[in-house]
């Protein structure tokens, strides 16, 4: 079944843009470039366009702002509908029914008031999915999807607490709002890297040096894109011209992506190969 939103998007934005939101919404890669793909996956952001646990936790949010005044339950109801819906509708990939499946278990624990440990759903999601088709065990995406995901459960549990007193006046809390997102998406990526360090050297034979300067520089665009990208093509399809203003929006953050991306690729030693 042919995605309808595609040509939208197509219409909207120019390249490298374009393909960036598709792949960013929907995973398509089909029309990257040679030349944009290999920047991507020089400087470790090709990640963005493999579908996971990022586009699941952007509907959950969306759906949590829009429906929390309908109450937790019939929230949370609404939400795990949507997740289905968003699995269904992009395609049963490994990698997003893990991110699915993962944020389904969430939800529940939060309908039923239970904690729910990301750990240990995250295993037990890797056997169901195991034990129901045992191939995704050489399946390249769903190997990057699980380790960076457990890279980050387990160096970089928590989000960074900060607590900014009364006091402190408004341009120093915005200096300490800078530093520690600065610091969160620094250390997410690592985290990440870390646990696919394995899987990429084995596979791919190289390593990116460059990877943590530009996961941290282009970190904050990719939920702002995809969020604005999303909201675009959905207002798009039912009135064009709102969904072409929108799509602008989604463009500046795409625009700032694909440039951070290309001058980094640029940087000598940015991507190094490693024989084993």
């Amino acid at each position: 079944m042919t995605n309808p939103f595609i040509p939208l998007i197509n219409f909207y934005l120019p390249e490298p843009e374009a393909s960036l939101l598709t792949g960013m919404l929907f995973g398509v890669t089909e029309n990257f470039s040679p030349e944009f793909k290999e920047a991507l996956i020089t400087t470790g952001t090709i990640h963005v366009v493999a579908l996971s646990g990022t586009n699941i936790s952007l509907i959950t949010n969306l759906i949590a702002k829009f429906t929390f005044f309908a109450g937790r339950r019939l929230s949370v109801i609404i939400s795990i509908i949507s997740v289905i819906s968003y699995v269904i509708f992009v395609g049963p990939s490994p990698t997003i029914v893990r991110a699915g499946i993962m944020g389904g278990i969430s939800l529940l624990g939060l309908y039923f008031g239970r904690q729910v440990f990301a750990l240990w759903s995250l295993v037990f999601t890797a056997i169901v999915m195991v034990l129901f088709d045992f191939s995704i065990l050489t399946n390249v995406s769903f190997q990057l999807s699980f380790f960076s995901t457990l890279g980050i459960l387990v160096f970089a549990p928590s989000p960074v607490t900060r607590v900014i007193k009364k006091d402190i006046d408004f341009i120093t809390s915005i200096l300490i709002d800078i530093k520690s997102i600065f610091w969160e998406n620094l250390r997410t990526t690592l985290a990440a890297q870390i646990g696919t360090l394995p899987i990429i050297l084995f596979t791919f034979k190289r390593v990116s040096t460059i990877a943590p300067l530009t996961n941290v520089l282009v970190g904050w665009t990719v939920p702002l894109a995809t969020i604005s990208g999303m909201i675009a093509v959905l207002l798009g399809s039912i009135f064009p011209d709102l969904g072409w203003v929108v799509s602008w929006i989604s463009y500046a953050f795409l625009y700032l992506f694909v440039t951070i991306v290309d001058l980094t690729s640029r940087i000598p030693f940015a991507n190094i190969a490693i024989t084993i």
